[in-house]
């Protein structure tokens, strides 16, 4: 058979690997469902069209496992009961070469002109079917959760998702098509690396040769294949486009640079709730990002554990702009903190190509083993911060970024790094600025001209803290408005006057 003979004479052990592992889920699949009670979804694109190559080969590999030798012949093409959503969206280019392949390897097509979701229900009532090959792959919007074999979602028509390609990187996809020479859509030759509908697909920009012909190279030269849904584009209305913009005037800036944004930062490490060292990577990040004029709502440390990371991101991702984690990153047994996070989302840790990659020129031949596994990361929700100063990208799961820093150098590399990378979502705010007066005066005397201070200086944050239980008391006044601060400290400092002095924060 022409493709599995492609497969295994290439020099690609990465592509060898991920074709075994797919072929063999199609064979399991033909193994446990009756072939007439089996469908395949094709779309035209090229994950389909990798998939209908590797049904081809595993059916035929089935059915020579089987020694059913009479009928080797017969059974190269495959003939799987293929469903294709068709819709007037569609390019023509997609439409055109779907049904050209549908005639070249004999497949009984079943067109629907419905949504998907009716369309099954419809498909499922005429015809019993059991287990539908679909190409979902790790990034794709509906690929979080899923597994090799993944039971439908609850109210939809009740089937077997069988995703053979599911952990196959847009690298993996295009070596495989090139590997055994077989006709993809000509849309992929002019630039085009996620195709959806006309109105939300233009040619990847990432593939530009030149700014004025608009000319584009092929979808398989993209070397970033985290980039490849880059050509998948929204058109917005230009009024309001316009009107956004008309009002975006100098009173929107300085609001926007007064909003306070909020941040967590976790912990991980027994090492610090064993007192075996102390924590000064979360008190030095408070630093860093009050100076950006974010505020810092809850710093927590806690134990190498999954479930305690993960109960912690769950409580602060949805509370906060930003969490940031320290700590648990790495080959050991404690580093949990990436299955916590994964955990946290509800997705599940899988393979990275890209950061693979960074690994292996990193570590060199050390990169064996239980290392592979720092290569797993929550799957659909991962972006890798890649910035020139450092040797691996950090890893930001949605609004949770995971910081690799172990001392206050690193941490300062590290911060500059994503303060000079816009993916990072740290958008510099206002600063907040503070005075810290200090006085021995007692708590008792100065309680009800705090109380009152607070109410008059709402904008104002005013807190108190000792140096010692018999040292001076120190309140500190903290706001974005340095003229409302120096107002709030002289109000205080003319109640009781010659009795507070400036102090430094440190004290």
């Amino acid at each position: 058979m022409e493709i599995d003979e492609a497969v295994r004479g290439c020099s690609d052990r990465r592509m060898r690997t991920k074709y075994a592992n797919a072929v063999y889920v199609v064979q399991r699949a033909f193994a446990l469902y009756p072939f007439e009670e089996v469908a395949f979804s094709f779309n035209g694109g090229k994950d389909s069209t990798v998939l209908l190559h590797l049904i081809r080969a595993g059916y035929y590999l089935y059915k020579k496992d089987s020694g059913d030798v009479a009928e080797m012949d017969a059974v190269k093409n495959c003939p799987l009961r293929t469903i294709y959503f068709e819709s007037p969206c569609a390019f023509p280019e997609i439409n055109s070469f779907t049904y050209e392949t549908v005639s070249t390897y004999g497949l009984p097509l079943e067109t629907i002109h419905s949504d998907f979701k009716s369309g099954l229900e419809g498909l499922l009532k005429e015809k019993p079917t059991k287990a539908i090959f679909i190409g979902t792959r790790i990034g794709d919007p509906n690929a979080v959760g899923q597994e090799q074999f993944s039971p439908s979602s609850p109210g939809w028509p009740p089937f077997m998702r069988v995703n053979p390609i599911l952990d196959w990187s847009y690298r993996d996809v295009w070596s495989f098509l090139l590997t055994c020479k077989v006709k993809y859509c000509s849309l992929y030759d002019q630039g085009y690396t996620s195709i959806g509908s006309i109105h939300d697909t233009v040619p990847n920009a990432l593939l530009s040769d030149s700014s004025t012909e608009k000319i584009f190279r092929p979808a398989y030269m993209l070397t970033d294949g985290r980039l490849e849904r880059a050509g998948r584009t929204k058109k917005t209305n230009q009024n309001i486009e316009m009107n956004s913009v008309a009002s975006n005037g100098t009173a929107s800036i300085e609001g926007e640079q007064m909003i306070s944004r909020a941040a967590s930062i976790i912990v991980v490490g027994d090492e610090i709730l064993f007192g075996t060292t102390e924590d000064k990577l979360g008190a030095a990040l408070c630093k860093k990002l009050h100076a950006i004029g974010w505020r810092v709502s809850h710093v927590a440390v806690v134990r190498n554990e999954i479930d305690s990371v993960s109960e912690e991101v769950e409580r602060c991702k949805s509370m906060d702009d930003m969490v940031f984690i320290f700590g648990g990153l790495g080959p050991l047994h404690s580093d949990v903190s990436l299955a916590g996070v994964a955990k946290a989302f509800g997705v599940r840790l899988a393979p990275d190509e890209e950061f693979e990659d960074y690994l292996s020129q990193l570590m060199g031949n050390n990169y064996t083993g239980d290392r592979n596994e720092m290569a797993l990361l929550p799957e659909g929700i991962t972006e890798l911060l890649n910035h020139k100063t450092l040797p691996l990208p950090l890893i930001k799961c949605r609004n949770v970024i995971t910081l690799a820093a172990t001392n206050a150098d690193e941490l300062d590399t590290e911060w500059d790094c994503l303060l000079d990378t816009q993916e990072s979502g740290l958008v510099q705010a206002k600063p907040f600025v503070s005075k810290h007066l200090g006085t021995t005066l007692t708590d008792v005397q100065i309680a009800p001209v705090l109380a009152k201070l607070c109410l008059e200086f709402s904008d104002v944050y005013i807190g108190c803290h000792r140096i010692s239980r018999a040292g001076p008391l120190v309140v500190n006044l903290t706001g974005k408005d340095n003229q409302r601060v120096e107002a709030a400290a002289e109000k205080l400092m003319s109640s009781f006057e010659g009795q507070f002095s400036q102090v430094d924060s440190c004290k």
